[in-house]
């Protein structure tokens, strides 16, 4: 059994969207994102900060320290609303930052943004993958890698935003074994990210197994989940393309676990995958229905979580 470590933050990082929209460059590779009425922007634009502003609203309600960050109106950045792509933080002060897939996306990465942080937090170190964008090679950090930090294990299913041998980089630097499989949707291409297929808790993975054809790639996840007393609770893929894989567990200031998903998400649960859940955690979920759309992603997405030290003395 492997030395058991924090899993989830109280603080999350969010990016306030300034020019939310259909972004065709990673249309390509994301089968969620939806094109019908784009040209609507500013309507769009208008109803993505309205449930953005909820749903930082909600999370606070209840205890969790939200660091909200104002996107840039320039460059244009329709995707700023996804910060976890480029950004992970960790306990032992690092920052790291990754490879993009859509050029777009690369102006995302804003060193602001360490400055903000640093008024209240330790940043020690500063890994930077994102060189590899002139040799076509991505990590879209937790989309691409969904970590179970407690266990150091780094679940990946590969696809044109998850080079394997960025993935081995990563696992050799933050010391985690790492984990990689193939999952392909309803019409066999590549799940985009892992991050919308599965979800880890503390003692929970919520995963939908249907986009995971190989039956040896199965049995291993089975045996790492079996191995690290995780809950294993099903979805399906109809429930999987309503964003019911892309949730996140988090914690409030006094320890309170929640695990946080859209609406949409949530309406698509059955009663006893709730009550599978309720077991573990609490249910917070939010109306994320225009970023879903147009952008492809939902609320695992739209949070980064902070894992690094507090300032003693600031």
């Amino acid at each position: 059994m492997l030395i058991k470590r924090k899993q989830t933050t109280s603080t999350i990082l969010m990016i306030r969207p300034a020019a939310f929209g259909y972004n065709p460059e990673t249309a390509a590779s994301n089968a969620f994102q939806q094109s019908e009425g784009a040209e609507n922007k500013e309507a769009i634009q208008a109803q993505a900060l309205a449930e953005f502003d909820g749903f930082v609203e909600k999370l606070r309600s209840v205890g969790i320290n939200i660091v909200v960050v104002e996107d840039l109106p320039e460059p244009v950045t329709p995707d700023a609303v996804f910060p976890n792509n480029w950004i992970s933080f960790h306990t032992n002060g690092t920052v790291v930052t990754y490879p993009m897939y859509a050029p777009t996306r690369r102006h995302e990465r804003r060193g602001d943004v360490f400055n903000i942080l640093a008024k209240d937090f330790d940043i020690l170190h500063r890994i930077d993958f994102s060189g590899n964008e002139a040799q076509n090679r991505f990590l879209e950090g937790t989309g691409s890698i969904v970590m179970d930090r407690a266990n150091r294990l780094a679940y990946a299913c590969k696809s044109p935003r998850t080079d394997v041998g960025l993935l081995e980089e990563f696992c050799e630097w933050a010391d985690y074994e790492k984990v990689q499989f193939d999952a392909t949707d309803a019409t066999g291409q590549d799940i985009y990210h892992t991050n919308v297929m599965m979800a880890m808790g503390d003692d929970f993975v919520v995963i939908c197994m249907e986009t995971i054809r190989d039956e040896q790639e199965k049995a291993q996840l089975e045996y790492y989940f079996r191995e690290t007393e995780k809950e294993i609770i099903h979805i399906s893929l109809e429930q999987m393309n309503k964003f019911a894989g892309n949730m996140l567990q988090v914690e409030n200031q006094a320890g309170k676990t929640y695990l946080v998903m859209s609406e949409q998400a949530f309406k698509s649960l059955l009663p006893e995958q709730i009550s599978h859940i309720k077991r573990h955690t609490n249910i917070l979920h939010s109306p994320l229905y225009t970023i879903e759309k147009y952008g492809g992603g939902s609320a695992r997405c739209m949070l980064a979580e902070v894992f690094l030290p507090k300032k003693i003395n600031k």
